[in-house]
């Protein structure tokens, strides 16, 4: 597939008022923990966050109105620096920066800085297929089966989103999520390294159905089939199992709600098509 299908989901905000207003924060943020950003800027989610590399450190800014900051996505990067074992390759801590101004909060933290570079940039989706060592393969197991077993109260993925939008999305009546685990919740190839494997970004981890992280991941590569066949051959013994359907079904039902929306257009039927191959339903016609 050619990169120009490509969309870009991770830029600065549209309106440069906005964005200048982000990037004063981060020179603010930069100087109070006595670093010089000077790396590329790396913008989060549809502008929410903004990156930079600041020496052998790594500065992330997130703003929000005052009163919609806090709560599990301000909190995630410090939560699974403290609850997350170490042998879960992410980057470290290093300090955390609170502060309000007008009518806007700020949450500014500085991690080390990982060198190796993720597996995409600009997108969570692959384009092409990519060749990644058995070791690889081999820590990302390693890594989720670990994460699997801490005990946390966050919740990442929630029934009430099934029984609002299953139908909505993806024509069957909603489902019960019966099996849980501690996962990521946003295992896309822009949050992970190639080898060795680090994951990035931490802000929504949390407990979500089994199968969820690994159906997300694999959606994301429908446009590189070798590498989803990867995928569904490393995982399967999660992915073919009933609560693993459940899980997936999930994230592909949240990945056709962000396709409704205007984001991932050539990813759209490729996601519509699995969800249809799973559950033998067509989807509704938005």
């Amino acid at each position: 597939m050619e990169r120009t299908l490509r969309q870009a989901v991770f830029v600065a905000p549209a309106e440069r008022d906005e964005s200048d207003r982000v990037r004063r924060a981060h020179a603010a943020a930069a100087k109070q923990f006595r670093v010089s950003a000077s790396g590329p800027e790396v913008w989060g989610w549809q502008g929410r966050t903004l990156g930079r590399r600041a020496g052998n450190c790594w500065l992330r800014i997130v703003s929000a109105e005052v009163d919609k900051a806090g709560g599990r996505l301000w909190e995630g990067t410090a939560t699974a620096d403290t609850h997350v074992p170490r042998s879960v390759p992410r980057p470290r801590l290093r300090g955390i920066l609170d502060w309000t101004s007008a009518d806007v909060a700020y949450r500014a933290e500085l991690t080390e800085y990982v060198s190796v570079q993720p597996v995409t940039s600009g997108t969570p989706a692959l384009d092409q297929d990519i060749a990644l060592p058995d070791s690889w393969w081999s820590e990302l197991k390693s890594a989720l089966g670990t994460l699997a077993a801490v005990r946390t109260d966050r919740e990442s993925v929630r029934q009430n989103w099934v029984d609002r939008n299953f139908r909505r999305f993806l024509g069957i009546d909603p489902i019960q999520i019966r099996e849980t685990t501690t996962g990521h919740a946003d295992l896309h190839w822009a949050n992970v390294t190639r080898a060795p494997l680090v994951l990035l970004d931490w802000e929504n981890w949390g407990r979500l159905p089994v199968g969820y992280d690994l159906g997300l991941l694999h959606a994301y590569s429908l446009a590189a089939p070798v590498t989803a066949a990867r995928i569904r051959r490393e995982f399967g013994h999660v992915l073919e199992t009933d609560a693993g359907r459940t899980g997936e079904l999930i994230a592909l039902g949240q990945l056709l709600q962000a396709c409704s929306r205007g984001v991932h257009p050539h990813l759209a039927p490729l996601v519509a098509r699995q969800a249809e191959h799973l559950t033998g339903a067509p989807i509704p016609t938005p």
